[in-house]
């Protein structure tokens, strides 16, 4: 059965359509970003690693990493899965565009590719920023350095997005 654009549900198929292919574009500009403006958010990675702006006599400061080598590393980490999220969600965007007419099995089966997505974005934004950045180098007593709120609204969003996804038509 082919579906027309007089089908309701086309419309909810083309607002996952939009969301997902958001979600697309929000991966692979924060990675052009990192990559053409290294400096800005390696500077954020250094400080967070470093533990440099933490509390004053914080005694988890033995956790401190202070080998540029590996703060490079740590920040290349990050963006190689920043950009692996956008590609997937590149990907499943453009599975989901190609069965935007097609039957149900088909369209469920284009949308495969956005849990993974969804799941590389939230190792990076909440495994990264929430787990290791924020509890390990205890990113939130710093005020000058904790992406912990902008990493939250980044995998909370990627999660709504792949629930509503998800859904049958």
């Amino acid at each position: 059965m082919s579906a027309n654009l007089h089908d309701d549900h086309v419309w909810g198929r083309i607002a996952k359509l939009v969301m997902t292919g958001s979600l697309a574009a929000f991966g692979l500009l924060v990675t052009l970003n990192n990559l053409t403006d290294y400096n800005s958010n390696f500077t954020f990675v250094r400080h967070t690693l470093s533990m440099d702006t933490t509390f004053p006599g914080n005694t988890l400061s033995w956790r401190a990493v202070d080998t540029p080598w590996l703060w490079h590393g740590f920040y290349l980490l990050i963006i190689a899965g920043e950009a692996l999220t956008g590609i997937l969600f590149c990907l499943a965007t453009r599975d989901m565009l190609v069965a935007l007419k097609s039957d149900d099995a088909t369209f469920r089966k284009a949308k495969r590719l956005v849990p993974l997505g969804t799941a590389t974005g939230f190792l990076i934004w909440f495994s990264g920023f929430s787990v290791v950045g924020g509890e390990w180098f205890v990113m939130w007593q710093s005020h000058l350095w904790n992406g912990q709120e902008a990493a939250f609204r980044f995998f909370m969003t990627m999660i709504g997005v792949c629930i509503y996804v998800m859904q049958p038509e």
